[in-house]
């Protein structure tokens, strides 16, 4: 009886006992306290799936967040540079234009680029500055003599007013009243300034200016300047008239380059709105040696201006 023990089940039938043997109790219960360390494991496990599975929750949306940032970096980055290669094809193109342009500039003034030189250096070579074109427009001549009425005759072959025969005109006769003022149109050397019998010109001034350019001023009615006499661009030189072979009150203009006769009319209309007409107009003149000429003497005169503004200076400091 040791080895068994009893089990009483009572319900509305009556009492029921069963006798069980001590081994199945003990199978019992070792079955029992297995089940409950395999629920124990079980709910462990589930509770450890649980937060691991929330963990990579949070990681894949930390993931898929910096995956979003980084699509949109991508985008933003893929648009910049789209942008920036268009701008780049834009500047290109404005480069590839602005050295056919450059090229054209130095096609009419005469400069030759040289296949190594750059951009920069082939702009500073035909580049000419406001004060630059002043210079140029100050000592090479330019502008009209005298208040601009139109022309009686132009420059090139025509029938002589006065002696009737087919000839070359080296000059313009301008239209004007007897008495106008004549004004220089360059910086000059009066050369000539009175009667000149043999030209037929009259009353004649003859002026030298610089880099072999002259100019001449015939027919006149007085003249104001004497030889030798050094005049400035606008000074009065002349009075208009009708002197020697003339057949009415007009300026007879000329301009001359080391002895060859220019048309005038080129210079009379060059001006600072239009100065580069006449390196298109005018090929008899070299204007690329004349333009590096006239940077030389532009930077010998900012050279000699520096140090009188240094020694200003020094002056008011002491």
């Amino acid at each position: 009886m040791d080895k068994h023990f009893t089990v009483t089940i009572h319900d509305e039938n009556g009492y029921k006992q069963f006798n069980v043997h001590k081994f199945v109790k003990k199978a019992l219960l070792y079955g029992v306290a297995f089940l409950l360390t395999i629920a124990l494991i079980a709910t462990g496990t589930i509770l450890y799936l649980d937060h691991s599975v929330d963990q990579l929750q949070e990681r894949k949306e930390k993931i898929t967040d910096a995956y979003t940032r980084l699509q949109q970096k991508n985008r933003a980055l893929k648009e910049s540079m789209q942008a920036t290669q268009a701008s780049l094809a834009t500047k290109k193109q404005e480069l590839s234009e602005l050295s056919d342009s450059l090229t054209e500039i130095e096609q009419l003034i005469g400069l030759k680029p040289l296949e190594d030189a750059s951009l920069q250096e082939r702009v500073s070579t035909a580049k000419l500055s406001s004060s630059q074109r002043a210079t140029l427009l100050q000592l090479i001549p330019s502008g009209s003599p005298i208040a601009y009425k139109g022309l009686t005759s132009k420059f090139g072959y025509r029938i002589h007013p006065t002696l009737h025969k087919r000839e070359f005109h080296r000059g313009s006769d301008m239209k004007a009243k007897m008495s106008t003022p004549v004004y220089a149109t360059a910086d000059a050397i009066v050369e000539w300034a009175g009667y000149h019998k043999k030209s037929g010109f009259g009353n004649l001034v003859i002026l030298e200016h610089v880099y072999g350019f002259k100019t001449y001023y015939g027919h006149l009615k007085r003249v104001v300047v004497k030889s030798g006499q050094f005049v400035k661009k606008g000074t009065l030189i002349a009075y208009t008239g009708n002197s020697g072979l003339s057949n009415g009150p007009h300026l007879h203009y000329e301009i001359r380059f080391i002895h060859r006769a220019l048309n005038p009319y080129y210079f009379i209309k060059w001006t600072q709105k239009n100065y580069k007409q006449i390196f298109e107009k005018e090929k008899k003149v070299p204007w690329r040696s004349l333009i590096m000429a006239t940077q030389r003497l532009k930077v010998v005169q900012q050279t000699q201006t520096q140090p009188s503004s240094q020694q200003e200076q020094k002056s008011k400091e002491r």
